[in-house]
């Protein structure tokens, strides 16, 4: 499974990769915080949404801590799409939700 560091994906933002992220969590949990430009398919319904990914692009798969969006991440790859895990998922890109900060504020 490929995985993709918080830091190196902030670089990637940073200069202005057109990215396409996957955000597996809960609409309740977006509510948070989010990466900004994140789409948030909830991992219930990765199955469902799969026929509207294209699997000549890399998808970025995030979730709060990583555990879920490794599970889609290997999911996704079984079916040949070019996916990629962000390691830590939100946890690591923020340090956690303290105070409900905007997530895409800090770069």
């Amino acid at each position: 499974m490929k995985q993709i560091s918080v830091n190196d994906l902030k670089i990637r933002l940073q200069n202005g990769e057109k990215l396409n992220i996957i955000d597996v969590r809960e609409p309740k949990e977006i509510a948070l915080g989010k990466i900004p430009a994140s789409e948030n398919i909830p991992t219930r319904l990765i199955e469902f949404k799969m026929p509207d990914l294209d699997k000549k692009k890399e998808y970025i798969i995030v979730c709060q801590s990583g555990a879920r969006s490794s599970l889609v991440t290997k999911f996704l790859d079984s079916y040949g799409f070019n996916v990629v895990n962000l390691d830590g998922g939100m946890l690591a890109w923020q340090g956690g939700l303290g105070g409900g900060m905007f997530y895409g504020a800090s770069f």
